[in-house]
C-alpha cells in the first residue's frame, strides 16, 4: 500500500508530460521543425524554449509550428512573423529593436555602464583614501577643538589640553 502511495505522484507526472509524435515526409522538414521549436521561447515558462517546455501552451504551439511547416508548407520567416504576430515580441529569443523592446536592450547597457562608473570612482576613492587619512583626522581634530573651545567655563583649560594633545598626536603642533 505504502508503495502504490509514493508511486502514484510519479505516475500523474509521467502521464501530463507527453512526448510529441509528429510523421514528416523527409528528414529536411523534421530538421526545420526542431530548429523552429528551439527558436521560441515558451509563453508561460521562463527562458524555456518550445523543445525543452512540458507546458500545455508550448504543446499547443508545437502543433501549430508543425501544421506551418508540414501541412501548409510555410518558410521558417512566415512561421517567424506568424508566431510573432500572434503571441508578440515574447516568443523570440531575439526580439527587434523597436518602441516597445528598447528597454531590452538599453537597461542592461545602462546598468554595464552605472557599474563601470561605480568601480571607477570606487577605484579612485580607494588610491585617493591612501593621500588623505592624516588630512582627514587633522580637519576632524580642529574641528574637536574648535566645539571644545566653544563650551567655555571651567571645562574650557581642560578643553585646551585635549585639543593640545591631539594636534600634537598628528604632529600639527609642538609638544610645550
Amino acid at each position: 500500500m505504502l508503495l502504490l502511495i509514493c508511486l502514484l505522484p510519479t505516475g500523474a507526472a509521467v502521464a501530463a508530460s507527453q512526448i510529441d509524435t509528429f510523421a514528416f515526409a523527409d528528414e529536411m522538414q523534421e530538421r526545420r521543425y526542431r530548429a523552429l521549436i528551439e527558436e521560441f521561447r515558451c509563453p508561460k515558462c521562463l527562458n524555456t524554449n518550445l523543445a525543452g517546455s512540458d507546458a500545455p501552451i508550448a504543446q499547443d504551439l508545437r502543433k501549430v509550428v508543425y501544421r506551418l511547416v508540414v501541412t501548409e508548407g510555410k518558410r521558417d520567416q512566415e512561421v517567424r512573423d506568424y508566431l510573432q504576430a500572434r503571441y508578440g515580441d515574447f516568443v523570440l529569443y531575439d526580439p527587434p529593436f523597436n518602441a516597445q523592446t528598447w528597454y531590452i536592450w538599453l537597461v542592461p547597457i545602462g546598468l554595464g555602464l552605472l557599474a563601470v562608473i561605480v568601480l571607477l570612482r570606487l577605484l579612485r576613492g580607494a588610491r585617493g583614501e591612501a593621500h588623505r587619512p592624516k588630512r582627514r583626522r587633522e580637519l576632524h581634530a580642529r574641528g574637536v577643538c574648535r566645539v571644545l573651545r566653544r563650551q567655555g567655563g571651567r571645562a574650557m583649560a581642560r578643553n585646551r589640553r585635549v585639543c593640545r594633545k591631539l594636534l600634537v598626536k598628528l604632529g600639527h603642533q609642538k609638544p610645550h
